[in-house]
């Protein structure tokens, strides 16, 4: 569900840069001085430096994101459970995630201090990690958690069930549990359905599976798929594409939706989505060589 801005005053920002995009520094630089200039105290820091961005977040009002949708995922597991809105300015390329650009966030940003733009609700995941009766790992993620084999092209064997139910055992180089957000992501590419970001399903396809279910499953909103890893070589859980697990035969991952979601400022149209869509995946015209 979305809502009409504004959830709070915003009087403390958290300016987060992209460490290796020089850019995204110099921009950062232009919108602290824009803001103190509005008498808004904001705080710039390295978006990859969680250790310092983490104990701040909770007495912020707003965080702006230069970056691509790598860091917007960031911002988002680090903001969730604080109700604190995101604004991401693309310094990247596709920029799913990102409101604005470096050209136009001057003109827009006033349009953010006076409250008119609207919060966007997108689904966040947790998966947690069980090693026989030991919780060995718990995470949060916008937009997908993938299962999937080591090193080595040997496929895995994945049993999982879903509210407790067995649906299959994937033979498959992985399985990937997708939010809406993350439908655009690693789960397109693997052949997957595009969810509008609205939507509170999760979705669930294996990657390159060998006789074995091959479709992907769009699962009711409040679904629990447990998933079973069987292999004689290690395997890998990954969160958000951003860090890894060691993975060992025996170990479950159980799969749900977060009680947290993110939150996303939006300035346009709430049919935004799917211009991005077409601006982002749709094939350019080329010239006619004849």
């Amino acid at each position: 569900m979305n809502q009409t801005g504004p959830i709070r005053a915003i009087r403390h920002v958290a300016v987060l840069y992209h460490p290796k995009i020089q850019q995204s520094h110099d921009v950062a630089e232009s919108v602290c001085r824009w803001l103190a200039e509005q008498q808004i105290t904001a705080w710039p820091a390295l978006t990859w430096d969680e250790t310092a961005i983490r104990p701040r977040i909770p007495d912020m009002d707003l965080v702006i994101v230069l970056g691509g949708d790598g860091s917007m995922l960031r911002a988002a597991r680090m903001a969730a459970g604080y109700d604190i809105p995101l604004l991401g300015i693309n310094m990247g390329r596709l920029g799913f995630l990102s409101e604005l650009s470096p050209s136009n966030w001057e003109a827009q940003l006033p349009h953010v201090l006076t409250g008119e733009y609207w919060i966007e609700q997108r689904l966040m995941i947790r998966a947690r990690t069980w090693r026989g009766s030991d919780l060995i790992g718990d995470h949060l993620a916008l937009n997908d958690v993938v299962i999937s084999r080591g090193s080595l092209a040997r496929v895995v064997r994945l049993r999982t069930r879903i509210d407790g139910n067995l649906l299959t055992t994937y033979v498959a180089d992985g399985v990937i549990v997708s939010t809406p957000t993350g439908s655009t992501a690693y789960a397109l590419a693997a052949g997957g359905p595009i969810l509008p970001p609205e939507l509170r399903n999760m979705l669930l396809l294996p990657i390159a599976p060998h006789m074995s279910l091959n479709r992907p499953i769009v699962l009711a909103r409040d679904a629990t798929v447990k998933i079973g890893v069987r292999t004689d070589h290690k395997a890998i859980l990954t969160v958000d594409g951003q860090f890894e697990v060691e993975l060992e035969s025996g170990d479950e991952i159980e799969v749900s939706s977060a009680d947290h979601t993110s939150l996303f400022i939006r300035l346009g149209s709430r049919a935004y989505f799917y211009d991005t869509l077409l601006a982002r995946m749709a094939p350019k015209p080329v010239a006619d060589e004849y």
